[in-house]
């Protein structure tokens, strides 16, 4: 008879594949089905990436290990960080390439905290920061994104006696499932509470170049201080449509760089050259795709949006991400809902609480079909007379 460890006991069948999984059901059953729920780019990479990409593994001689990142790649994080976000990062030091943000967020927890050790998280949340935590066999405290405090969590309703067990604080924004933009004076109380506290922020700006403001994102490690207590995970698989070719980096102190370094060098081998060259084109070339992109997921927003407020689903109008966060209608739970909506309208998204305790009462619908698809799940959903 085979067995599981006890730590397996944490990790459950996901929502999204009780999702998928009913999806099927749904199509195999006759149903048209049109998936709002998995936040993955529906949309091609660009075509100069694309091409390097082709080039690259046609050649016989990139096909050996890689181990870490090129000085290539590291030298146009460096570059993309100083042009985008003002930031200046040692491209030595200060950068750890990744097979995708998730390879990273899921392992620092293993470098930063021991067994009880309390590690900060917001909820609702993306869920791969509770699969660290538990991966380290550390303690979560989740500190609740409520509306009425902007979707920030409220540090000084963090019990002292938490405070003091704290190692570890995850920051997500613009985030998931929460598609809220960061503010400057935010960043600095958090850099202030973590160094009074001697606490390592972690913040997750995967989501940082889909923003629809006239005003550039902000980066964690652009406010003075954050370099001293904190690092920032940041992608390619969003920005850049290659959510399938897994890369992204870490950025930020340099001890915390250097330890993660060593783990990952336990690990892995890293990653494929030919993906290497093809990030690195886009770090250093791809400005005017960014803004192409950014322009794309802003229209179907606005399609989305103002197509469910006109048939009486009154949701805010973000301001970042490929994201919807909708408060559900009154006399459902979030599940129920979400099934009720698969049922009645063939539209899939994802319950809020998925997210977390404070994801309950809200679905988050990802915008990752064209325009003309949103609009008939619009037509779809109005015709249930669900709402």
């Amino acid at each position: 008879m085979m067995y599981t460890s006890a730590l397996m006991t944490k990790f459950k069948t996901s929502v999204f594949s009780e999702m998928a999984q009913y999806k099927k059901k749904k199509i195999a059953e006759g149903k048209e089905i049109i998936d709002l729920s998995i936040g993955s780019p529906d949309l091609p990479p660009p075509t100069f990436m694309m091409d390097e990409l082709a080039r690259s593994v046609c050649d016989e001689t990139q096909y050996g290990y890689t181990l870490t990142g090129t000085d290539e790649f590291l030298s146009a994080v460096s570059f993309f960080y100083r042009n985008r976000y003002n930031v200046e990062l040692d491209k030595e030091t200060e950068i750890l390439q990744l097979s995708g943000s998730q390879d990273g967020l899921v392992h620092l927890p293993l470098i930063l905290t021991d067994p009880g050790d309390v590690v900060l998280m917001p909820d609702p949340c993306y869920p791969a920061y509770q699969i660290g935590i538990d991966l380290a066999r550390a303690e979560a405290y989740r500190m609740p994104l409520k509306k009425e405090n902007n979707f920030f969590p409220n540090l000084n309703e963090i019990p002292e006696t938490v405070v003091k067990k704290a190692k570890l604080m995850f920051l997500n924004y613009p985030g998931n499932p929460v598609p809220v933009m960061p503010t400057k004076e935010f960043f600095e109380e958090v850099v202030a509470f973590a160094r009074k506290h001697s606490i390592v922020v972690v913040h997750d700006f995967a989501y940082s170049e889909l923003n629809f403001t006239n005003e550039k994102p902000i980066s964690f490690l652009s406010v003075d201080g954050a370099k001293e207590i904190g690092v920032e995970f940041n992608s390619l698989s969003k920005s850049f449509n290659m959510a399938g070719c897994r890369i992204a980096y870490l950025a930020g102190n340099h001890h915390i760089i250097k330890a993660l370094g060593r783990l990952k060098s336990n690990l892995d081998y890293g990653v494929f050259m030919p993906i290497q060259k093809a990030a690195t084109k886009a770090l250093m070339e791809g400005a005017q795709f960014l803004d192409k992109n950014r322009y794309i997921y802003k229209a179907r927003r606005d399609v989305l949006v103002d197509g469910l407020n006109e048939i009486g689903w009154k949701i805010d109008t973000p301001d970042a991400t490929m994201f919807i966060w909708a408060p559900i209608p009154s006399g459902f739970t979030s599940l129920k809902f979400t099934y009720e909506l698969i049922d009645r309208a063939g539209v899939v998204v994802t319950p809020g609480n998925a997210f977390g305790e404070y994801g309950e009462g809200y679905v988050r619908i990802a915008l990752v079909q064209h325009e003309g698809k949103l609009k008939k799940a619009v037509e779809k959903i109005k015709k249930s007379n669900i709402l």
